[in-house]
C-alpha cells in the first residue's frame, strides 16, 4: 500500500504545474500537426478531382508548392513537439533527481518503515514516458473528432462507418486496459523482488560461493525471475492480442470504406478522389487509438510510476526552517530513551529494544558501552548519531535536541563508524572526506594519521587517489574499517560514536584506534565505543553495562567494573566479550 497523501506541499506536483505551460504548448502544436495531417488527403482529392479532370499543369505545380510548404511546417512542428517533450523530461529529472535520491538514501534507515518507494527508478520511468511515443498518441487522441467531421462532410454513410469503427477500436482499448491492469501491477512488484534478490546475492558472493550456495541461490532467483516474467507475459499476451486486433481491424475498415466509397461513387454521390481521401482520413482518425494500444505497457508503467512518485514526495519528511546553532562544545545528555523494534521487522508486535536509557557525558569523556548481543548497543549508537529517532526521550548536544540541527549541519559535528560498513565508489581521499567538495588535503591526511592508515594508503601506487568501493577494491575488511574510522574522525567532530570499531582489526590496528580515541578526547570530543573486545575500551574513562535494553551500570570505568563484578555478572561480560 502506498503512503496516504498528507495535505502538504508536494514538490513533484509543483514541478508538474510549472511544466503545464509546456504541456499546453505541446497540445497546441499537436492540434496544428493533426490539422496539417489533412494535407495528404486534400492534396489527393485535388489531384483526382481537379488536376486530372482539367489537365492543368500550372494547377498541379501550384498545389505541389503548397504541399511542400505545408509538409515543411508539419516536419518542423513534429520536431518542435518532440524537442519540447524531451526538454521537459530533462527538466523534470534535473529538478527532482536530487530529492528522489536523497529520499531513497533516507529510506535506507531501518526504522523509517517505508520500503515501498523507489523514487529514483520511478522518476526514470516517468522521464522516459514523457519523451516516449506513447505520450504522442495521447496528445493526438483529442483530435480524432476533427477527422470524423471531415469524413461526415464527405458523406454521412462514410462518417457513420468510421464512427462505428472508432467505437470498436475504443472498446478494444478499454478491454485491454481492464484485462492488463492487474497483471502489469503484479509484474512490477515481482520484478522489484527479483532485482533486489539478485543485487543482495551479488553483494554476498563470497559467502554464497564458499558455502556452496550458488546453485540454490540461482534456483531461487530463477523462481522469482520466472514468476515476474510469467506475470509480465500474461499482460503482454493480452496487449498483443488487442494490438493485433486493432491493426487488422483498421485495415479491414479501410477496405470497407473503399468499398462503400466506390459504391457511392458509382451512384454519383461522391467523386473518385473522395474515396481515397476518406480512406486516408479514417486511417488517421484511428491511428492514435492504435498507437495507444501498442504502447499500453509503457503507459501503464508511466501512470503507475507517476502515482508512486507522487506518494513518495508526500511521504518525504518536510524541510524545516531551522535556526543555525553554534558549533557544539560536546556536552551530551541522553534522557529516558525508549526505542521499539523497527516496523520492518517480522516479529509480532514491537517490543522495546531500548528502555529508559539515560546518561550524561562532558567534553573529553570516553564511554565504553558493553553488554551481551541484543543488549541494545547498536540501536543506541544509531539514535545517538540521529540515524534513528526514539519513540520517547531525546538526545541533547549542548542542550539542543539533535533534530534541531539540519542533517547536514549535524553531520559536520558527528563522527560515526557503523558496525556494518561499506565504502562508496570513489577514491580513498573522497571517502575519508565524506565526499566534501571543499575538503583540504591536510584535513584528510590528519584523519588518516589519527586512524593509523596513512602509511597503508601511501603503499598503494595511487595513494589517496586509489579507487575503492567497487567489487574489485584492493582493501581488506580491516583496512576498510580503518578508513571508516578515518572518515569518522575527519575534521575532529565533537561527538564520535564507534560501533564495534575493532572487530576486524589486528593488534596494530587496535593500538592505533586506542591512540585515536585518546587524542580525540584530548581535543575535547565525546567518544562513545560500543564494544565486544576489551581492547576497544582501553582508552575510555567511563563504562556502561547494558542488559536487555536497559542501563545496568554506569560510571567511572574502574568503579563500574568493581560494582558489576560484585553483583555477579561474569568477567567476560564486564570485559565486553559477552
Amino acid at each position: 500500500m502506498l503512503s496516504r497523501p498528507r495535505m502538504e506541499q508536494n514538490k513533484y506536483k509543483d514541478v508538474l504545474r510549472k511544466l503545464s505551460r509546456t504541456v499546453a504548448l505541446v497540445a497546441l502544436i499537436s492540434a496544428l500537426i493533426n490539422l496539417l495531417m489533412l494535407t495528404g488527403p486534400i492534396y489527393m482529392l485535388q489531384i483526382y478531382d481537379r488536376v486530372l479532370s482539367s489537365g492543368s499543369v500550372p494547377t498541379l505545380q501550384g498545389l505541389f508548392v503548397i504541399v511542400v510548404v505545408l509538409y515543411t511546417f508539419l516536419g518542423f512542428y513534429q520536431f518542435l513537439r518532440l524537442r519540447l517533450l524531451s526538454r521537459a523530461s530533462y527538466r523534470l529529472d534535473k529538478i527532482l533527481g536530487p530529492d528522489a535520491m536523497g529520499f531513497w538514501v533516507y529510506e535506507g534507515l531501518e526504522d523509517t518503515g517505508n520500503f515501498q518507494h523507489q523514487p529514483v527508478r520511478d522518476l526514470s520511468i516517468v522521464r522516459n514516458f514523457v519523451s516516449s511515443p506513447a505520450i504522442l498518441g495521447i496528445f493526438d487522441l483529442p483530435w480524432i473528432p476533427i477527422f470524423l467531421v471531415v469524413v461526415f462532410f464527405i458523406h454521412p454513410w462514410l462518417g457513420y462507418l468510421t464512427v462505428a469503427g472508432a467505437v470498436v477500436v475504443i472498446i478494444a482499448a478499454i478491454m485491454n486496459q481492464l484485462m492488463t491492469q492487474r497483471p502489469a501491477a503484479e509484474a512490477v512488484l515481482l520484478d522489484g523482488a527479483d532485482q533486489e534478490f539478485a543485487e543482495i546475492s551479488r553483494r554476498s558472493a563470497e559467502a554464497v560461493i564458499t558455502l556452496g550456495m550458488k546453485d540454490v541461490v540461482v534456483d531461487r532467483w530463477r523462481q522469482l525471475h520466472e514468476a515476474a516474467l510469467a506475470k509480465g507475459q500474461e499482460g503482454s499476451d493480452r496487449t498483443e492480442f488487442f494490438s493485433s486486433f486493432s491493426r487488422s481491424f483498421r485495415m479491414l475498415l479501410q477496405s470497407t470504406l473503399l468499398t462503400v466509397g466506390a459504391f457511392l461513387a458509382l451512384r454519383q454521390e461522391i467523386s473518385p478522389g473522395m474515396i481515397i481521401a476518406t480512406s486516408i482520413i479514417a486511417s488517421r482518425a484511428l491511428a492514435p487509438v492504435d498507437q495507444v494500444i501498442g504502447q499500453w505497457r509503457a503507459i501503464v508503467r508511466g501512470v503507475g510510476a507517476h502515482r508512486r512518485l507522487q506518494a513518495a514526495f508526500y511521504a518525504m519528511p518536510p524541510t524545516a526552517n531551522r535556526t543555525s546553532l553554534p558549533d557544539p562544545v560536546g556536552h551530551l545528555e541522553v534522557r529516558s530513551l525508549v526505542k521499539l523494534m523497527p516496523p520492518r521487522s517480522h516479529i509480532k508486535g514491537r517490543p522495546r529494544i531500548l528502555d529508559q536509557v539515560s546518561f550524561k557525558l562532558e567534553p573529553g569523556d570516553g564511554l565504553g558501552v558493553i553488554g551481551n548481543s541484543a543488549a541494545g548497543k547498536s540501536s543506541l549508537a544509531r539514535i545517538l548519531v540521529g540515524a534513528w529517532r526514539p519513540e520517547a526521550g531525546d538526545v541533547r548536544l549542548d542542550g539542543a535536541m539533535l533534530r534541531q540541527w539540519s542533517p547536514e549541519e549535524l553531520g559536520r559535528h558527528i563522527g560515526y563508524l557503523p558496525q556494518s560498513l561499506e565504502m562508496l565508489p570513489g577514491t580513498i581521499a573522497q571517502n575519508i572526506s565524506r565526499f566534501d567538495h571543499t575538503a583540504k588535503d591536510s584535513d584528510v591526511i590528519e584523519a588518516a594519521k589519527l586512524s593509523g592508515v596513512h602509511e597503508m594508503v601511501l603503499n598503494f601506487p595511487d595513494g589517496y587517489a586509489t579507487r575503492i568501493g567497487s567489487h574489485a577494491q584492493p582493501l581488506s575488511s580491516g583496512q576498510i574499517q580503518q578508513i571508516g574510522l578515518a572518515r569518522a574522525l575527519y575534521r575532529k567532530p565533537k561527538l564520535i560514536v564507534l560501533d564495534e570499531p575493532n572487530s576486524n582489526l589486528d593488534a596494530d590496528g587496535d593500538e592505533a584506534m586506542s591512540v585515536a580515541i585518546r587524542r580525540m578526547r584530548e581535543h575535547g570530543s565525546v567518544v562513545i565505543v560500543m564494544a565486544h573486545r576489551p581492547s576497544a575500551i582501553a582508552a575510555v574513562n567511563k563504562l556502561m553495562l547494558m542488559k536487555a535494553g536497559r542501563v545496568a551500570f554506569f560510571g567511572d570505568k574502574d568503579e563500574t567494573i568493581r560494582q558489576a563484578t560484585a553483583t555477579g555478572p561474569s568477567p567476560r561480560v564486564i570485559e565486553g566479550n559477552g
